[in-house]
């Protein structure tokens, strides 16, 4: 077996480890590294617990989104849920991020002519769905500083991950959790948390399931993932609204044709996003990539005739880019459920001030 073969088999016990609701022999074998990485995580939070180190704010309220699991649990697409209810709740939300995967830390706006390699994909897909404001910086309360600076307007702010960054001060935090819940319950690496789960939300806390029911104790609102429907490469990138058939007949009947399909997804969990292309009776060749796959050299081969890519991936192949080969983008809806407006509203209430 070859470095590469030995690593990826690790790579799937760990993972099928993780995905436990008890530990198993693996993961108690590694849980010592566990124990490490518990202390070394409150060592890093007990100088901003103790006013030893400062605690950034940001000039308006905000919002962390953000998960407790190490892997995809759907943050993305719940920042943009979150984004769309908060405007017609009567806020005006902007976005920072990390941007993880992109190239420098230094504070920078995206735009619709950024690069996914310069703002990070994530940001750029949030900025390309949702219009809203959206600032990367690996320094996040000056990330925060800048957007509200550059719009005035803007009187919350919604953080794509962070809950783990404890230089800027979050006001509220929405934790999002899949249909894994906290697996076998233990800290990385011997399990997926990256911090203990809790007994309860906190005061300014609540909880989303990016499933159909909840995964954990924890009470929450629950919600779904559904592929809202698919189009070429650059009317997706053009903004064009979906047709009202979703687009599925032109794709299938190109399948019927003939045409082998090939579908790529650069996620952390790739094989939902397939088996969701599936069941629309596609008949398809999986192509999983690593997660934030820089598309760079492109991943599949230049014979290619037909591609469908998730909206992360489509982000780094502007039209043009991909040779003879016909892209389509399968746009990823998360709809929560409708009791969850209110919870948001709950939760966002004791920060709203009133003209």
């Amino acid at each position: 077996m070859t470095g590469g073969g030995l690593s990826a088999r690790l790579h799937g016990q760990l993972l099928a480890a993780w995905a436990q609701t008890r530990p198993n022999a693996l993961a108690r074998l590694l849980q010592p590294l566990s124990w490490v990485y518990g202390a070394l995580a409150a060592l890093h939070r007990a100088p901003y617990r103790l006013g030893w180190r400062q605690t950034a704010r940001a000039p308006v309220p905000l919002l962390v989104v953000g998960n407790l699991v190490a892997g995809g649990a759907g943050k993305t697409p719940a920042v943009m849920a979150v984004v769309d209810l908060l405007r017609q709740q009567g806020w005006t939300p902007g976005v920072i991020s990390r941007g993880h995967g992109r190239q420098g830390g230094e504070v920078r706006a995206v735009t619709r002519e950024a690069t996914a390699a310069a703002v990070g994909d994530e940001p750029l897909l949030i900025h390309l769905r949702t219009g809203v404001p959206v600032v990367v910086g690996a320094d996040r309360a000056a990330a925060a500083r800048a957007l509200c600076a550059a719009h005035a307007a803007v009187d919350i702010l919604v953080a794509d991950d962070g809950l783990q960054h404890h230089r800027l001060h979050h006001d509220m935090a929405l934790l999002v959790f899949d249909e894994r819940g906290a697996g076998n319950g233990l800290l990385l690496p011997a399990g997926p948390l990256r911090e203990a789960l809790p007994t309860r939300p906190g005061p300014h806390q609540a909880v989303l399931y990016n499933a159909p029911r909840p995964s954990t104790a924890l009470p929450g609102c629950t919600g779904t993932r559904r592929l809202a429907g698919v189009q070429p490469l650059a009317e997706w990138w053009a903004g064009r609204p979906l047709p009202d058939d979703g687009g599925w007949p032109a794709l299938q009947a190109l399948v019927a044709s003939g045409t082998p399909l090939l579908a790529a997804a650069g996620l952390a969990r790739p094989e939902p996003f397939f088996r969701m292309l599936a069941a629309q009776g596609l008949a398809l060749t999986r192509l999983p990539l690593a997660d934030h796959h820089p598309l760079q050299p492109l991943p599949w081969p230049a014979s290619t005739p037909l591609l469908v890519l998730t909206e992360k991936d489509a982000v780094k192949l502007p039209p043009g880019t991909a040779g003879r080969t016909q892209v389509w983008v399968a746009r990823l809806d998360f709809l929560p459920e409708p009791a969850f407006a209110g919870a948001l509203r709950a939760l966002c209430a004791p920060f709203k001030t009133t003209p």
